[in-house]
Protein backbone atom coordinates (compact mmCIF):
# COMPACT_ATOMS: atom_id res chain seq x y z
CA UNK A 1 0.00 0.00 0.00
CA UNK A 2 1.45 3.33 -1.09
CA UNK A 3 1.07 6.37 1.15
CA UNK A 4 -0.29 9.27 -0.87
CA UNK A 5 0.57 12.38 1.07
CA UNK A 6 4.04 13.69 1.67
CA UNK A 7 3.32 14.46 5.33
CA UNK A 8 2.11 10.94 6.08
CA UNK A 9 5.14 9.49 4.31
CA UNK A 10 7.46 11.75 6.29
CA UNK A 11 5.79 10.79 9.57
CA UNK A 12 6.05 7.10 8.75
CA UNK A 13 9.72 7.48 7.84
CA UNK A 14 10.50 9.37 11.06
CA UNK A 15 8.65 6.84 13.22
CA UNK A 16 10.43 3.89 11.59
CA UNK A 17 13.90 5.43 11.76
CA UNK A 18 13.49 6.73 15.32
CA UNK A 19 12.32 3.39 16.69
CA UNK A 20 14.87 1.36 14.73
CA UNK A 21 17.86 3.55 15.58
CA UNK A 22 16.93 3.72 19.27
CA UNK A 23 16.42 -0.04 19.45
CA UNK A 24 19.58 -1.02 17.57
CA UNK A 25 21.72 1.48 19.49
CA UNK A 26 20.33 0.03 22.72
CA UNK A 27 21.27 -3.46 21.55
CA UNK A 28 24.77 -2.27 20.71
CA UNK A 29 24.36 -2.91 16.95
CA UNK A 30 24.82 0.70 15.84
CA UNK A 31 22.62 3.27 14.15
CA UNK A 32 23.59 2.26 10.60
CA UNK A 33 22.00 -1.17 10.89
CA UNK A 34 18.91 0.43 12.42
CA UNK A 35 18.58 2.80 9.45
CA UNK A 36 18.95 -0.09 7.01
CA UNK A 37 16.21 -2.05 8.75
CA UNK A 38 14.00 1.05 8.82
CA UNK A 39 14.50 1.36 5.07
CA UNK A 40 13.43 -2.25 4.59
CA UNK A 41 10.27 -1.65 6.63
CA UNK A 42 9.18 1.47 4.73
CA UNK A 43 10.43 0.27 1.32
CA UNK A 44 8.23 -0.80 -1.59
CA UNK A 45 9.27 -4.44 -1.22
CA UNK A 46 7.86 -4.75 2.30
CA UNK A 47 4.36 -6.26 2.81
CA UNK A 48 3.04 -3.17 4.62
CA UNK A 49 2.65 0.48 3.59
CA UNK A 50 5.64 2.05 1.85
CA UNK A 51 6.91 5.59 1.44
CA UNK A 52 7.74 5.57 -2.28
CA UNK A 53 8.42 3.19 -5.12
CA UNK A 54 10.98 5.52 -6.72
CA UNK A 55 13.83 4.16 -4.63
CA UNK A 56 16.51 4.84 -7.22
CA UNK A 57 15.62 8.54 -7.34
CA UNK A 58 15.75 8.74 -3.55
CA UNK A 59 19.13 7.00 -3.49
CA UNK A 60 20.54 9.38 -6.11
CA UNK A 61 19.47 12.36 -4.02
CA UNK A 62 20.82 10.96 -0.77
CA UNK A 63 24.19 10.29 -2.42
CA UNK A 64 24.72 14.01 -1.77
CA UNK A 65 25.32 12.88 1.82
CA UNK A 66 28.28 10.80 0.60
CA UNK A 67 29.56 13.91 -1.19
CA UNK A 68 29.39 15.96 2.02
CA UNK A 69 30.97 13.11 3.98
CA UNK A 70 34.00 13.04 1.67
CA UNK A 71 34.19 16.84 1.83
CA UNK A 72 34.42 16.73 5.63
CA UNK A 73 37.08 14.02 5.42
CA UNK A 74 38.99 16.23 3.01
CA UNK A 75 38.85 19.07 5.55
CA UNK A 76 40.78 16.87 7.97
CA UNK A 77 43.18 15.47 5.37
CA UNK A 78 45.93 17.90 4.46
CA UNK A 79 48.09 17.07 1.42
CA UNK A 80 51.05 16.15 3.61
CA UNK A 81 48.90 13.62 5.44
CA UNK A 82 47.82 12.09 2.14
CA UNK A 83 51.44 11.89 1.00
CA UNK A 84 52.38 10.22 4.27
CA UNK A 85 49.77 7.53 3.49
CA UNK A 86 50.99 6.93 -0.08
CA UNK A 87 52.20 3.38 0.68
CA UNK A 88 48.78 2.31 1.93
CA UNK A 89 46.83 4.28 -0.71
CA UNK A 90 48.74 3.37 -3.86
CA UNK A 91 50.31 0.13 -2.67
CA UNK A 92 47.87 -1.78 -0.50
CA UNK A 93 44.82 -0.05 -2.01
CA UNK A 94 45.78 -0.82 -5.61
CA UNK A 95 46.65 -4.45 -4.88
CA UNK A 96 43.40 -4.95 -2.97
CA UNK A 97 41.36 -3.79 -5.96
CA UNK A 98 43.28 -5.78 -8.56
CA UNK A 99 43.70 -9.05 -6.66
CA UNK A 100 40.19 -9.07 -5.18
CA UNK A 101 38.69 -8.11 -8.54
CA UNK A 102 40.53 -10.91 -10.36
CA UNK A 103 39.55 -13.58 -7.83
CA UNK A 104 35.89 -12.53 -7.87
CA UNK A 105 36.01 -12.36 -11.70
CA UNK A 106 37.10 -16.02 -11.82
CA UNK A 107 34.13 -16.87 -9.61
CA UNK A 108 31.69 -14.78 -11.70
CA UNK A 109 33.01 -16.42 -14.90
CA UNK A 110 31.49 -19.68 -13.70
CA UNK A 111 28.10 -18.09 -14.43
CA UNK A 112 29.02 -15.48 -17.05
CA UNK A 113 30.57 -16.41 -20.42
CA UNK A 114 32.15 -13.01 -21.17
CA UNK A 115 35.56 -12.54 -19.56
CA UNK A 116 35.49 -8.75 -19.97
CA UNK A 117 32.11 -8.48 -18.26
CA UNK A 118 33.19 -10.91 -15.51
CA UNK A 119 36.24 -8.75 -14.85
CA UNK A 120 34.10 -5.59 -14.74
CA UNK A 121 31.72 -7.23 -12.25
CA UNK A 122 34.63 -8.56 -10.18
CA UNK A 123 36.34 -5.17 -9.96
CA UNK A 124 33.04 -3.54 -9.00
CA UNK A 125 32.48 -6.02 -6.18
CA UNK A 126 36.09 -5.41 -5.07
CA UNK A 127 35.07 -1.89 -4.04
CA UNK A 128 33.68 -1.23 -0.56
CA UNK A 129 31.25 1.31 0.86
CA UNK A 130 32.99 4.53 1.84
CA UNK A 131 29.78 5.80 3.41
CA UNK A 132 29.27 2.75 5.61
CA UNK A 133 32.85 2.28 6.73
CA UNK A 134 33.60 5.93 7.49
CA UNK A 135 30.30 6.38 9.33
CA UNK A 136 30.92 3.31 11.50
CA UNK A 137 34.48 4.43 12.22
CA UNK A 138 33.22 7.88 13.20
CA UNK A 139 30.52 6.42 15.45
CA UNK A 140 33.11 4.21 17.15
CA UNK A 141 35.69 7.01 17.42
CA UNK A 142 38.20 4.93 15.43
CA UNK A 143 38.79 7.05 12.34
CA UNK A 144 42.28 7.91 13.66
CA UNK A 145 43.14 4.35 14.73
CA UNK A 146 45.59 2.22 12.78
CA UNK A 147 42.86 0.12 11.24
CA UNK A 148 40.76 3.23 10.64
CA UNK A 149 43.51 5.08 8.79
CA UNK A 150 44.48 2.00 6.76
CA UNK A 151 40.85 1.34 5.84
CA UNK A 152 40.47 4.98 4.79
CA UNK A 153 43.59 4.74 2.61
CA UNK A 154 42.17 1.73 0.78
CA UNK A 155 38.79 3.45 0.36
CA UNK A 156 40.51 6.50 -1.08
CA UNK A 157 42.23 4.36 -3.70
CA UNK A 158 38.90 2.71 -4.46
CA UNK A 159 37.39 6.13 -5.11
CA UNK A 160 40.22 6.82 -7.55
CA UNK A 161 39.56 3.46 -9.23
CA UNK A 162 36.05 4.61 -10.08
CA UNK A 163 37.54 6.59 -12.99
CA UNK A 164 38.64 3.64 -15.18
CA UNK A 165 35.59 1.59 -14.17
CA UNK A 166 33.26 4.38 -15.26
CA UNK A 167 35.12 4.59 -18.55
CA UNK A 168 34.97 0.81 -19.03
CA UNK A 169 31.16 0.59 -19.13
CA UNK A 170 30.58 2.88 -22.14
CA UNK A 171 33.62 1.43 -23.88
CA UNK A 172 32.16 -2.07 -23.58
CA UNK A 173 28.80 -0.79 -24.84
CA UNK A 174 30.15 1.66 -27.45
CA UNK A 175 28.16 4.49 -25.81
CA UNK A 176 28.30 6.91 -22.91
CA UNK A 177 29.84 10.18 -21.86
CA UNK A 178 33.48 9.17 -22.18
CA UNK A 179 33.16 6.51 -24.84
CA UNK A 180 35.68 4.91 -27.15
CA UNK A 181 34.76 7.52 -29.79
CA UNK A 182 36.47 10.18 -27.69
CA UNK A 183 40.26 10.12 -28.15
CA UNK A 184 42.25 9.23 -25.05
CA UNK A 185 44.18 12.50 -25.15
CA UNK A 186 40.89 14.40 -25.17
CA UNK A 187 39.57 12.41 -22.20
CA UNK A 188 42.76 13.11 -20.28
CA UNK A 189 42.57 16.77 -21.23
CA UNK A 190 39.04 17.04 -19.86
CA UNK A 191 40.07 15.38 -16.60
CA UNK A 192 43.14 17.58 -16.16
CA UNK A 193 41.15 20.72 -17.01
CA UNK A 194 38.43 19.92 -14.48
CA UNK A 195 40.94 19.16 -11.73
CA UNK A 196 42.78 22.42 -12.48
CA UNK A 197 39.50 24.38 -12.35
CA UNK A 198 38.53 22.81 -9.02
CA UNK A 199 42.00 23.55 -7.65
CA UNK A 200 41.87 27.18 -8.78
CA UNK A 201 38.44 27.77 -7.24
CA UNK A 202 39.25 26.04 -3.95
CA UNK A 203 42.73 27.48 -3.59
CA UNK A 204 42.29 31.09 -4.72
CA UNK A 205 38.66 32.12 -5.28
CA UNK A 206 36.76 30.49 -2.41
CA UNK A 207 38.98 31.79 0.47
CA UNK A 208 38.56 35.38 -0.76
CA UNK A 209 34.77 35.04 -0.96
CA UNK A 210 34.54 33.38 2.47
CA UNK A 211 36.71 36.09 4.00
CA UNK A 212 34.43 38.78 2.58
CA UNK A 213 31.29 37.06 3.91
CA UNK A 214 32.89 36.51 7.31
CA UNK A 215 33.68 40.21 7.59
CA UNK A 216 30.03 40.95 6.94
CA UNK A 217 28.96 38.31 9.52
CA UNK A 218 26.82 36.79 6.75
CA UNK A 219 26.34 33.28 8.13
CA UNK A 220 23.72 32.22 5.58
CA UNK A 221 25.80 33.46 2.65
CA UNK A 222 28.89 31.75 4.10
CA UNK A 223 27.10 28.40 4.32
CA UNK A 224 25.53 28.65 0.87
CA UNK A 225 28.83 29.53 -0.80
CA UNK A 226 30.53 26.55 0.84
CA UNK A 227 27.71 24.22 -0.27
CA UNK A 228 27.88 25.69 -3.77
CA UNK A 229 31.63 25.09 -3.96
CA UNK A 230 31.29 21.49 -2.77
CA UNK A 231 28.51 20.52 -5.15
CA UNK A 232 30.08 22.47 -8.02
CA UNK A 233 33.30 20.47 -7.58
CA UNK A 234 31.29 17.23 -7.35
CA UNK A 235 29.30 18.09 -10.49
CA UNK A 236 32.42 19.05 -12.46
CA UNK A 237 34.16 15.79 -11.56
CA UNK A 238 31.04 13.85 -12.49
CA UNK A 239 30.88 15.55 -15.88
CA UNK A 240 34.50 14.57 -16.48
CA UNK A 241 33.67 10.94 -15.74
CA UNK A 242 35.18 11.00 -12.26
CA UNK A 243 33.60 10.39 -8.87
CA UNK A 244 31.44 13.11 -7.34
CA UNK A 245 32.78 12.13 -3.93
CA UNK A 246 36.33 12.55 -5.20
CA UNK A 247 35.57 16.12 -6.29
CA UNK A 248 34.17 16.94 -2.85
CA UNK A 249 37.21 15.35 -1.20
CA UNK A 250 39.59 17.50 -3.25
CA UNK A 251 37.64 20.66 -2.39
CA UNK A 252 37.76 19.77 1.30
CA UNK A 253 41.48 19.08 1.15
CA UNK A 254 42.06 22.49 -0.47
CA UNK A 255 40.26 24.13 2.48
CA UNK A 256 41.95 21.96 5.12
CA UNK A 257 44.58 24.62 5.83
CA UNK A 258 42.06 27.45 6.05
CA UNK A 259 41.28 29.33 9.25
CA UNK A 260 37.61 28.67 8.49
CA UNK A 261 38.01 24.87 8.56
CA UNK A 262 36.32 24.12 11.88
CA UNK A 263 33.48 26.58 11.35
CA UNK A 264 32.84 25.10 7.89
CA UNK A 265 32.74 21.65 9.47
CA UNK A 266 30.26 22.91 12.06
CA UNK A 267 27.98 24.32 9.37
CA UNK A 268 28.08 21.23 7.12
CA UNK A 269 27.91 18.45 9.73
CA UNK A 270 24.11 18.60 10.39
CA UNK A 271 23.27 18.43 6.67
CA UNK A 272 25.73 15.58 6.16
CA UNK A 273 24.25 13.64 9.05
CA UNK A 274 20.69 14.02 7.74
CA UNK A 275 21.54 13.06 4.16
CA UNK A 276 23.70 10.11 5.25
CA UNK A 277 20.87 8.79 7.40
CA UNK A 278 18.52 9.01 4.42
CA UNK A 279 21.14 7.31 2.26
CA UNK A 280 21.23 4.28 4.54
CA UNK A 281 17.43 4.20 4.58
CA UNK A 282 17.39 4.31 0.75
CA UNK A 283 19.80 1.37 0.61
CA UNK A 284 17.45 -0.62 2.84
CA UNK A 285 14.50 0.33 0.63
CA UNK A 286 16.29 -1.06 -2.44
CA UNK A 287 16.47 -4.65 -1.11
CA UNK A 288 13.94 -6.71 -3.13
CA UNK A 289 13.37 -9.79 -0.98
CA UNK A 290 10.78 -11.29 -3.35
CA UNK A 291 13.25 -11.44 -6.24
CA UNK A 292 15.95 -12.71 -3.91
CA UNK A 293 13.67 -15.44 -2.59
CA UNK A 294 13.21 -16.88 -6.09
CA UNK A 295 16.92 -17.71 -6.19
CA UNK A 296 17.64 -17.74 -2.48
CA UNK A 297 20.28 -20.47 -2.43
CA UNK A 298 22.26 -18.88 -5.27
CA UNK A 299 21.91 -15.46 -3.68
CA UNK A 300 23.22 -16.65 -0.31
CA UNK A 301 26.07 -18.45 -2.07
CA UNK A 302 27.09 -15.26 -3.88
CA UNK A 303 27.10 -13.26 -0.63
CA UNK A 304 29.13 -15.86 1.29
CA UNK A 305 31.68 -16.36 -1.50
CA UNK A 306 32.18 -12.68 -2.34
CA UNK A 307 32.43 -11.57 1.29
CA UNK A 308 34.80 -14.47 2.07
CA UNK A 309 37.01 -13.61 -0.92
CA UNK A 310 37.24 -9.97 0.11
CA UNK A 311 38.11 -10.86 3.71
CA UNK A 312 40.75 -13.46 2.83
CA UNK A 313 42.45 -11.41 0.10
CA UNK A 314 42.60 -8.20 2.11
CA UNK A 315 43.74 -10.01 5.26
CA UNK A 316 46.59 -11.64 3.34
CA UNK A 317 47.63 -8.43 1.59
CA UNK A 318 47.58 -6.48 4.86
CA UNK A 319 49.89 -9.02 6.46
CA UNK A 320 52.23 -8.70 3.45
CA UNK A 321 52.39 -4.94 4.10
CA UNK A 322 53.49 -5.50 7.71
CA UNK A 323 50.12 -4.93 9.37
CA UNK A 324 49.58 -6.91 12.58
CA UNK A 325 47.03 -9.71 12.59
CA UNK A 326 44.45 -7.95 14.83
CA UNK A 327 44.49 -4.84 12.66
CA UNK A 328 44.45 -6.88 9.44
CA UNK A 329 41.38 -8.71 10.74
CA UNK A 330 39.59 -5.49 11.50
CA UNK A 331 40.41 -3.95 8.11
CA UNK A 332 39.31 -7.02 6.16
CA UNK A 333 35.98 -7.32 8.00
CA UNK A 334 35.32 -3.56 7.81
CA UNK A 335 35.75 -3.61 4.00
CA UNK A 336 33.98 -6.89 3.24
CA UNK A 337 30.75 -5.32 1.93
CA UNK A 338 29.95 -4.05 -1.54
CA UNK A 339 30.08 -0.33 -2.27
CA UNK A 340 27.42 2.22 -3.13
CA UNK A 341 29.23 2.85 -6.42
CA UNK A 342 28.02 -0.59 -7.50
CA UNK A 343 24.46 0.76 -7.67
CA UNK A 344 25.60 3.35 -10.20
CA UNK A 345 27.78 1.05 -12.27
CA UNK A 346 25.33 -1.86 -12.43
CA UNK A 347 22.53 0.59 -13.21
CA UNK A 348 24.56 2.00 -16.08
CA UNK A 349 25.45 -1.49 -17.30
CA UNK A 350 21.76 -2.46 -17.23
CA UNK A 351 20.73 0.69 -19.10
CA UNK A 352 23.32 -0.08 -21.80
CA UNK A 353 22.16 -3.73 -21.91
CA UNK A 354 25.49 -5.13 -20.73
CA UNK A 355 23.65 -7.13 -18.05
CA UNK A 356 20.08 -8.40 -17.92
CA UNK A 357 17.44 -7.64 -15.29
CA UNK A 358 18.03 -10.77 -13.21
CA UNK A 359 21.79 -10.11 -12.99
CA UNK A 360 21.11 -6.50 -12.01
CA UNK A 361 18.66 -7.49 -9.25
CA UNK A 362 21.05 -10.14 -7.94
CA UNK A 363 24.05 -7.75 -7.94
CA UNK A 364 22.16 -4.91 -6.22
CA UNK A 365 20.80 -7.39 -3.66
CA UNK A 366 24.28 -8.73 -2.89
CA UNK A 367 25.60 -5.19 -2.34
CA UNK A 368 22.64 -4.16 -0.19
CA UNK A 369 22.62 -7.24 2.04
CA UNK A 370 26.40 -7.15 2.42
CA UNK A 371 25.96 -3.60 3.70
CA UNK A 372 23.20 -4.82 5.99
CA UNK A 373 25.48 -7.37 7.67
CA UNK A 374 28.47 -5.03 7.94
CA UNK A 375 27.79 -4.00 11.58
CA UNK A 376 27.59 -7.69 12.45
CA UNK A 377 30.89 -8.36 10.68
CA UNK A 378 32.48 -5.45 12.55
CA UNK A 379 31.31 -6.91 15.86
CA UNK A 380 32.74 -10.30 14.86
CA UNK A 381 36.07 -8.70 14.00
CA UNK A 382 36.16 -7.14 17.48
CA UNK A 383 35.84 -10.54 19.12
CA UNK A 384 38.36 -12.23 16.83
CA UNK A 385 40.88 -9.41 17.22
CA UNK A 386 40.62 -9.56 21.00
CA UNK A 387 41.45 -13.25 20.97
CA UNK A 388 44.73 -12.78 19.15
CA UNK A 389 45.88 -9.45 20.54
CA UNK A 390 46.97 -8.11 23.89
CA UNK A 391 45.05 -5.33 25.60
CA UNK A 392 47.76 -2.87 24.66
CA UNK A 393 47.55 -3.75 20.97
CA UNK A 394 43.77 -3.62 21.09
CA UNK A 395 43.64 -0.04 22.29
CA UNK A 396 46.66 1.28 20.44
CA UNK A 397 45.88 4.23 18.21
CA UNK A 398 47.91 5.97 15.56
CA UNK A 399 46.82 9.57 15.66
CA UNK A 400 47.28 12.06 12.91
CA UNK A 401 50.36 14.24 13.31
CA UNK A 402 49.53 16.71 16.08
CA UNK A 403 48.25 19.96 14.65
CA UNK A 404 46.80 23.13 16.01
CA UNK A 405 43.28 22.06 15.07
CA UNK A 406 43.44 18.98 17.28
CA UNK A 407 42.48 20.12 20.79
CA UNK A 408 42.84 16.93 22.81
CA UNK A 409 44.04 18.03 26.27
CA UNK A 410 44.36 21.59 25.02
CA UNK A 411 43.08 24.91 26.29
CA UNK A 412 40.32 26.44 24.16
CA UNK A 413 40.13 30.23 24.09
CA UNK A 414 37.07 32.13 22.90
CA UNK A 415 38.06 35.55 21.54
CA UNK A 416 41.37 36.93 20.26
CA UNK A 417 41.07 40.55 21.34
CA UNK A 418 43.62 42.16 23.64
CA UNK A 419 42.68 39.92 26.58
CA UNK A 420 42.54 36.76 24.49
CA UNK A 421 45.83 37.63 22.84
CA UNK A 422 47.50 38.08 26.22
CA UNK A 423 46.18 34.77 27.54
CA UNK A 424 47.15 32.95 24.33
CA UNK A 425 50.69 34.33 24.34
CA UNK A 426 51.20 33.39 28.00
CA UNK A 427 49.96 29.83 27.41
CA UNK A 428 51.92 29.43 24.18
CA UNK A 429 55.11 30.73 25.78
CA UNK A 430 54.65 28.25 28.61
CA UNK A 431 54.37 25.39 26.11
CA UNK A 432 50.66 24.79 26.73
CA UNK A 433 48.80 23.53 23.60
CA UNK A 434 45.83 25.72 22.70
CA UNK A 435 43.33 26.65 20.00
CA UNK A 436 41.62 30.04 19.70
CA UNK A 437 38.33 31.03 18.02
CA UNK A 438 37.26 34.50 16.92
CA UNK A 439 34.56 35.81 14.58
CA UNK A 440 36.64 38.74 13.36
CA UNK A 441 38.61 37.73 10.21
CA UNK A 442 41.17 40.48 10.87
CA UNK A 443 41.93 39.06 14.32
CA UNK A 444 42.13 35.58 12.86
CA UNK A 445 44.61 36.81 10.27
CA UNK A 446 46.60 38.55 13.00
CA UNK A 447 46.66 35.33 14.98
CA UNK A 448 48.17 33.51 12.02
CA UNK A 449 50.81 36.26 11.74
CA UNK A 450 51.55 35.77 15.43
CA UNK A 451 52.06 32.05 14.64
CA UNK A 452 49.23 31.07 16.97
CA UNK A 453 46.43 28.56 16.22
CA UNK A 454 43.60 31.08 15.75
CA UNK A 455 40.56 29.91 13.75
CA UNK A 456 37.42 31.61 12.53
CA UNK A 457 34.43 30.49 14.58
CA UNK A 458 31.69 31.51 17.01
CA UNK A 459 32.57 30.03 20.42
CA UNK A 460 28.85 29.99 21.32
CA UNK A 461 27.96 27.79 18.32
CA UNK A 462 27.23 24.26 19.63
CA UNK A 463 28.07 22.71 16.25
CA UNK A 464 31.48 24.37 16.26
CA UNK A 465 32.24 23.05 19.75
CA UNK A 466 31.19 19.58 18.67
CA UNK A 467 33.33 19.80 15.53
CA UNK A 468 36.28 20.91 17.65
CA UNK A 469 35.79 17.92 19.99
CA UNK A 470 35.54 20.19 23.03
CA UNK A 471 34.85 17.27 25.34
CA UNK A 472 38.55 16.36 25.31
CA UNK A 473 39.76 19.87 26.19
CA UNK A 474 41.30 20.50 29.59
CA UNK A 475 40.07 24.09 29.99
CA UNK A 476 37.97 26.77 28.28
CA UNK A 477 38.90 30.45 28.62
CA UNK A 478 36.27 32.96 27.47
CA UNK A 479 37.59 36.44 26.70
CA UNK A 480 34.88 37.57 24.28
CA UNK A 481 33.68 41.13 24.65
CA UNK A 482 30.01 40.22 24.18
CA UNK A 483 28.17 39.28 27.36
CA UNK A 484 25.32 37.38 25.61
CA UNK A 485 27.83 35.39 23.56
CA UNK A 486 29.73 34.44 26.70
CA UNK A 487 26.54 33.38 28.48
CA UNK A 488 25.42 31.22 25.52
CA UNK A 489 28.81 29.56 25.36
CA UNK A 490 28.94 28.92 29.11
CA UNK A 491 25.43 27.48 29.17
CA UNK A 492 26.06 25.08 26.29
CA UNK A 493 29.47 23.97 27.53
CA UNK A 494 28.19 23.36 31.05
CA UNK A 495 25.17 21.38 29.82
CA UNK A 496 27.01 19.34 27.19
CA UNK A 497 30.51 19.05 28.68
CA UNK A 498 29.99 19.34 32.46
CA UNK A 499 33.50 18.07 33.21
CA UNK A 500 35.29 20.89 31.33
CA UNK A 501 36.20 23.85 33.59
CA UNK A 502 35.45 27.37 32.34
CA UNK A 503 37.06 30.65 33.32
CA UNK A 504 35.57 33.79 31.89
CA UNK A 505 36.20 37.48 31.58
CA UNK A 506 33.39 39.87 32.55
CA UNK A 507 32.94 43.60 32.32
CA UNK A 508 31.82 44.11 35.90
CA UNK A 509 30.74 42.34 39.06
CA UNK A 510 27.15 41.92 37.91
CA UNK A 511 28.24 40.19 34.71
CA UNK A 512 30.43 37.94 36.84
CA UNK A 513 27.41 36.82 38.82
CA UNK A 514 25.46 35.98 35.67
CA UNK A 515 28.34 33.94 34.26
CA UNK A 516 28.90 32.01 37.46
CA UNK A 517 25.17 31.29 37.66
CA UNK A 518 25.28 30.03 34.07
CA UNK A 519 28.03 27.56 34.98
CA UNK A 520 31.40 29.29 34.78
CA UNK A 521 33.96 27.85 37.19
CA UNK A 522 35.46 31.31 37.70
CA UNK A 523 34.56 34.74 36.34
CA UNK A 524 36.75 37.80 36.74
CA UNK A 525 35.52 41.40 36.42
CA UNK A 526 38.00 43.07 34.10
CA UNK A 527 37.67 46.62 35.48
CA UNK A 528 37.95 45.58 39.12
CA UNK A 529 40.89 43.27 38.46
CA UNK A 530 42.72 46.05 36.67
CA UNK A 531 42.04 48.39 39.57
CA UNK A 532 43.23 45.80 42.10
CA UNK A 533 46.46 45.31 40.18
CA UNK A 534 47.02 49.06 40.06
CA UNK A 535 46.35 49.38 43.80
CA UNK A 536 48.69 46.47 44.56
CA UNK A 537 51.56 48.10 42.68
CA UNK A 538 50.88 51.38 44.46
CA UNK A 539 51.08 49.65 47.87
CA UNK A 540 54.30 47.85 46.97
CA UNK A 541 55.91 51.10 45.78
CA UNK A 542 55.31 52.72 49.18
CA UNK A 543 57.02 49.77 50.90
CA UNK A 544 53.97 47.83 52.08
CA UNK A 545 55.17 44.19 52.42
CA UNK A 546 54.29 42.05 49.39
CA UNK A 547 52.84 39.32 51.61
CA UNK A 548 50.44 41.82 53.13
CA UNK A 549 49.40 43.04 49.68
CA UNK A 550 48.81 39.49 48.42
CA UNK A 551 46.78 38.67 51.54
CA UNK A 552 44.68 41.80 51.05
CA UNK A 553 43.94 40.97 47.41
CA UNK A 554 43.07 37.41 48.32
CA UNK A 555 40.62 38.63 50.95
CA UNK A 556 39.00 41.06 48.53
CA UNK A 557 38.42 38.31 45.96
CA UNK A 558 37.11 35.84 48.51
CA UNK A 559 34.67 38.46 49.78
CA UNK A 560 33.30 38.91 46.26
CA UNK A 561 35.02 42.32 45.88
CA UNK A 562 32.74 43.85 48.50
CA UNK A 563 35.53 46.03 49.91
CA UNK A 564 36.20 47.79 46.60
CA UNK A 565 32.67 47.98 45.14
CA UNK A 566 31.49 51.59 45.00
CA UNK A 567 28.04 52.88 45.99
CA UNK A 568 27.40 53.58 42.31
CA UNK A 569 28.05 49.92 41.49
CA UNK A 570 25.69 48.84 44.29
CA UNK A 571 22.94 51.16 43.03
CA UNK A 572 23.44 49.95 39.44
CA UNK A 573 23.21 46.36 40.59
CA UNK A 574 20.01 47.02 42.59
CA UNK A 575 18.50 48.89 39.63
CA UNK A 576 19.28 46.00 37.33
CA UNK A 577 17.65 43.53 39.72
CA UNK A 578 14.49 45.65 40.02
CA UNK A 579 14.18 45.93 36.21
CA UNK A 580 14.41 42.17 35.83
CA UNK A 581 11.67 41.69 38.43
CA UNK A 582 9.42 44.07 36.54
Amino acid sequence: MHLDTFLVSALMLLIATSVAVALFKHLGLGSVLGLLVAGIVVGPYSPGPYVTEHVEDVRHFTELGVVLLLFLIGLEMRPKRLWAMRREVFGLGSLQILVTGLVIAFYVHLYESSWSLSLLIGLTFALSSTAFVIQILHDRGEIASKHGMTAFSILLMQDLAIVPLLAAVPILSDAGRLSADVPLWQQLGIVVGVIAAVYGIGRYVLPVVLNHLARQANREGFLLVVMLAVFLAAWAMDQAGLSMALGAFVMGMLLSGSSYRLQIQAYIEPYKGLLMSLFFVAVGMSIDFSSIYDELSMFLQHIVVIVAIKILVLFSLALMFGVTKPIALRISFFLAQGGEFGFVLFGSAKALQLINDSTFVMAVGVISVSMLITPLLVGLSDRLAKRISSKKQETEHLKYPMEHGDISKKVVIGGYGRVGHTVAVLLHTSGVPLVVFDTNPERVAQGKKDDLPVYYGDISDPDLLDAANLGTASLVVLTVNSGPTALRAITHIRNTYPHVPIISRARDLEACGHQVSAGASHAFPEALEGSLRLGAIALEMIDVPKDSVDQLLKGVRQDNYTLVVSDEDVLRKKSSHSKRKQ
